[in-house]
């Protein structure tokens, strides 16, 4: 049988590489640049690596009754490691993903290809563009984890497009962010700001050494205008391999400690990673 060789290509982005998992048989690494974007195990698509994607999780499993079919937008596709959870977990869902970066997603299709019938529909498109053309009210829960490099787009953290998201999710429907930040959190206080002046209800997930500032990390905020289950949500985090924590109501207010609301007109990326947060050997 022939081993499973890593696989190097020039993408939009910089250099991708898909790097085979020696531990599990058909389960690869998908790197930009030396910079984690996305594990995939092709014979469980439920597993998930990576803590935030995890947490992506949770907020997919709480968002309707187990198994029960969602209409979903992913804005950033990597690899598909969400969708294809989705899929997994909650057949007939219906699911969007946009990927401004073509070339990573015909290295994608090439060589971790989504099953036929699977409901997943791939679009080579800006996140933003792609959102505001998209019907009102067409999607129950909209995931943003889109990164350039290792850094949220300036144009996908403001009101403008917060209204937009908004606009696009069902009453009722969720919108779940992975952002990064580490102390002072200057760029998560204003997305909590920008977020709680669109939805009426918002919480952060996050592992408690990221959140007391001792170290950058990856931060998932969660909003809707309705209730959240936060309790469930909680216990799913805390019961976790890689146990977080959830943050809502006068503890989330403190954190964002009266930030501005970020518009368009003065919206910036989120933070360079400090060296060696998210890189690999």
């Amino acid at each position: 049988m022939n081993e499973p060789v890593p696989v190097l290509r020039a993408v939009d982005g910089g250099t991708a590489k898909l790097m085979p998992d020696i531990d599990r048989e058909r389960a690869w690494l998908l790197t930009v640049d030396g910079a984690p974007q996305s594990y995939v195990d092709l014979d469980d698509p439920a597993h998930l690596e990576f803590e935030y994607a995890r947490r992506l999780a949770h907020v997919v499993d709480t968002a309707a009754d187990e198994g029960a079919p969602l209409d979903v937008v992913h804005l950033g596709g990597g690899a598909l490691t969400l969708p294809r959870y989705v899929a997994a977990t909650r057949p007939g869902a219906r699911q969007d993903v946009v990927e401004a970066d073509r070339g990573l997603l015909a290295l994608v299709a090439e060589h971790l290809p989504v099953p036929d019938g699977s409901g997943i529909t791939v679009h080579g498109a800006d996140a933003r563009a792609w959102l505001e053309a998209a019907p009102a009210r067409s999607a129950d829960l909209v995931v943003g984890d889109v990164f350039g490099g290792s850094r949220v787009p300036a144009h996908l953290t403001s009101l403008e497009y917060a209204r937009e998201v908004e606009r696009v999710l069902r009453p009722g429907g969720r919108y779940a962010a992975n952002l990064a930040d580490g102390a002072p959190f200057t760029f998560l206080r204003s997305q909590v700001a920008t977020l709680a002046a669109v939805f009426g209800e918002l919480a952060l997930i996050a592992e408690p050494g990221v959140l007391r500032g001792r170290r950058f990390g990856n931060v998932v905020l969660v909003a809707s205008h309705a209730p959240l289950g936060t309790d469930r949500l909680a216990r799913r985090a805390a019961a976790d391999a890689f146990p977080a924590r959830v943050e809502h109501g006068p503890a989330l207010a403190r954190l964002a400690g009266g930030a501005a609301v970020v518009r368009d007109a003065d919206a910036v990326p989120s933070p360079e990673p400090p060296g060696g947060a998210f890189g690999i050997g």
